[in-house]
């Protein structure tokens, strides 16, 4: 065999090429985002210590160790760790519970909790949490945070609880500590105005702030207290010990630290997704890294340690593209603390304080409060906030929980019974799910029917237990003896009482109508859907009276068998749509004057959140537009002139397969999933839409429906190009990309 035929069979290896395209990317993107992130580290470090009544060097320790240790074994590449403001209540309650030597050991502890989790793969399930319980969590955490901080802010020092802080306010505003209150009012202005001044919000402003008050504090010689570091970090470094207690009061620490640490890891580590476009976080395997992280932290005498969604958002927005930026921000922080100490020792406490107290009250979102609302999730989240800040994490979150699934069970049990007559027939209507828990007030409402009344009983109810079914059929008996009538839909009240009376969809019909008939069939489904509205006519109402507030602006197919409330499981008032043949968005100018117009009312009008473009398999208008058919004028072919660049797309990409069953898509589905993507860069060319996805407040995403699998598949750039939106969305709601 010749050299030549020898080298045809050897393909030359593709490694050395692929290593150094990752050196380059690490040199041009992770190591300036690395800087960025261990200049906000720092400062936030130092002031959560301080809050948290640890030693500040701890605070160091573990964002060096969270950097490092879990930036390389985590399972989210761009999340970097470190202590973080959610664990201070925790954290301070240990110390003085406990001291800070036992805390370390707890730390450590909770740190192999973490790892066990991790590896019995329940990562996930910490997502189960109500978001009412989490959100309250944080909110109760950052009120309990900023009163806290605003004591040092004037120049005192902050109490173990928020009554105390409250309490102590008046004689802390009547001390006058001039300096440390300039200090942390500057400090705060600086942390509100710096992010909209336009083209310096690459400089994360709490660097800005604590670099500018330390500099002006030096300057003018302010007399406040400043950071104090050992002179040699590492002798003087606190190593952990067993806490002495009840093995209850150890073990509730324990598990205490872990559970929170890792809700907030996971919840950072999904907030982390939604802002790149890389790779998705593998939870299970983030909680084992955060374990170990936590596990070594408190070995060398350092914090708690969990995902933070300020440092991992800088650490985004600066560029990075792998954990690498994590790692090396670890390292920066070392080498920062052992050679240049002193530098550290300007900080005035106040202007920490001054960066935790904003930090504070940014865990309490707006955006939180009004989602909660609309879904009357609301008094979760106070009861469990105010019971953190009141009572105590655990205690609040206990609070919450017992709430939230007080009322699921509510919600579960409860049924609606009335009873009312129309000409002469009384109607009795049951309504929700029907157990042991209402039969009295099923009871009550039948008996105010009269005796010989003719009576038609509605059942629309999930499900009815033993107990219900038997007061209904012993109350139809007694009515019948009486000289009355019953009713009932048999079917109907067998289904109920097997639980799947809601199996059959509305439109499931037991019998095929004709087609001559379907006007008729038409007006069946209005009168049934009539019978059943009172379920839904108070949303109406108020949707009438509020007016549109969706948060969805909807793009689909014309096809009859797309239905997107069904696909995206959403109700009135919550999607706005628009359908075409072909999933179509015309670039704008196109005069395309249908489209472009509910395009900029959902944007401008009504402010949408999110725009969706959805294809689907065996679309027609993609296979049309792959035949080779002249051009006859009419309104359908010129209207699938615009599927053009979507037909050069697709033929540009390599083969796509379905990412469940692994099967190649058809020459026609392939186009409607490049077909996606194409629109999406046609959205951008409406200046509405693409000033509100700069600014944050729009997000686009492409879907692709497969009416056979009944799935929908989120589109991305890359390969493999589809992914499983029921595992993607479920795990991290990621934001589908938005080019092919």
């Amino acid at each position: 065999m010749s050299k030549t035929q020898s080298k045809s069979h050897s393909p030359p290896s593709r490694e050395p090429a692929v290593e150094q395209a990752a050196w380059r990317s690490i040199v041009r993107h992770d190591l300036p985002a690395s800087l960025v992130v261990f200049l906000i580290a720092i400062p936030l470090s130092l002031g959560i210590a301080a809050a948290s009544g640890a030693p500040l060097i701890a605070g160091l320790v573990a964002a060096v160790v969270g950097g490092v240790v879990a930036g390389a074994l985590g399972g989210s590449p761009l999340q970097v760790s470190g202590p973080a403001a959610g664990l201070t209540v925790v954290v301070a309650g240990l110390v003085s519970q406990f001291g800070w030597a036992a805390t370390a050991g707890i730390t450590c502890a909770a740190g192999l909790v973490q790892i066990l989790l991790g590896v019995t793969r329940i990562g996930r399930l910490a997502l189960s949490l109500s978001p009412a319980v989490v959100h309250g969590m944080l909110a109760g955490i950052g009120v309990t945070i900023a009163v806290q901080q605003l004591h040092v802010v004037l120049g005192g020092q902050a109490q173990s609880s928020l009554i105390a802080n409250l309490g102590g306010l008046p004689d802390q505003l009547l001390a006058h500590h001039a300096g440390s209150v300039l200090v942390g009012v500057l400090t705060v202005v600086i942390l509100l105005v710096w992010p909209r001044i336009p083209k310096v919000k690459i400089v994360p402003a709490p660097l800005v702030a604590v670099v500018a008050v330390t500099a002006l504090a030096a300057l003018f010689m302010v007399d406040v207290t400043r950071v104090n570091l050992p002179d040699n970090p590492l002798q003087e470094l606190i190593l952990p010990a067993m806490p002495s207690g009840t093995a209850l009061d150890i073990g509730t620490a324990v598990l205490t630290v872990a559970l929170v640490a890792s809700v907030e890891s996971l919840l950072s580590a999904v907030a982390v997704d939604k802002l790149h476009r890389g790779k998705r976080s593998n939870l299970d395997r983030e909680l084992i890294g955060q374990g170990a992280a936590n596990a070594v932290s408190g070995a060398l005498g350092g914090m708690p340690v969990t995902g933070v969604i300020v440092r991992s958002s800088t650490n985004v927005a600066a560029g990075a593209k792998s954990r690498a930026s994590a790692i090396m921000h670890g390292l920066w922080i070392a080498v920062f603390v052992l050679a240049a100490g002193a530098m550290l020792e300007l900080i005035p406490m106040a202007a920490l304080a001054g960066v935790l107290l904003v930090t504070g009250l940014r865990l309490v979102q707006l955006a939180h409060i009004r989602t909660l609302r609309r879904h009357d999730e609301l008094l979760v989240y106070v009861v469990t906030a105010a019971g953190v800040a009141a009572l105590g994490l655990a205690e609040g979150v206990l609070a919450g929980l017992v709430l939230a699934l007080g009322r699921v069970l509510y919600r579960l049990a409860r049924a609606t019974v009335t009873a009312a007559e129309e000409n002469g027939v009384w109607t009795v209507r049951i309504q929700g799910t029907l157990v042991f828990l209402g039969v009295a007030s099923l009871v009550r409402t039948l008996r105010t029917v009269p005796a010989g009344a003719d009576v038609r009983v509605k059942l629309q109810v999930d499900h009815l237990d033993h107990a219900a079914y038997e007061a209904i059929e012993d109350w139809r008996r007694g009515h019948i003896a009486r000289g009355g009538t019953v009713e009932l839909s048999r079917s109907a009240f067998r289904a109920a009482l097997k639980g799947d009376a809601k199996r059959r969809l509305p439109w499931q019909h037991e019998q095929v109508v004709p087609a001559p008939d379907q006007r008729a069939s038409m007006l069946d489904g209005i009168r049934e859907f009539e019978e059943s509205a009172d379920l839904i006519r108070p949303m109406m109402a108020k949707l009438a009276a509020d007016g549109q507030k969706p948060t969805q602006l909807f793009i689909t197919c014309a096809d009859s068998r797309i239905v997107p409330n069904l696909i995206t499981t959403t109700g009135p008032g919550e999607q706005f749509c628009v359908r075409n043949v072909g999933n179509l968005v015309p670039p704008y100018g196109s005069n395309s004057n249908s489209v472009d117009a509910a395009v900029e009312y959902a944007v401008d009008v009504l402010g949408v959140s999110s725009i969706v473009v959805c294809g689907h398999s065996h679309c027609g208008a993609a296979g049309a537009a792959l035949d080779s058919v002249d051009d006859d004028g009419s309104g359908l072919r010129t209207w699938l002139r615009h599927l053009e660049p979507s037909v050069r797309r697709a033929v540009a990409l390599p083969d796509i397969v379905d990412p469940a069953t692994g099967v190649k898509l058809s020459p026609a589905d392939k186009l409607s999933v490049a077909n996606v993507a194409v629109q999406l860069e046609n959205l951008r060319s409406f200046s509405c839409v693409r000033k509100a996805e700069e600014a944050g407040r729009l997000e686009l995403v492409g879907l692709w429906f497969d009416i056979g699998a009944t799935a929908a598949r989120l589109v991305l750039e890359r390969d493999p190009y589809l992914v499983r939106a029921d595992e993607e969305l479920a795990t991290a709601n990621t934001p589908a990309d938005a080019d092919l």
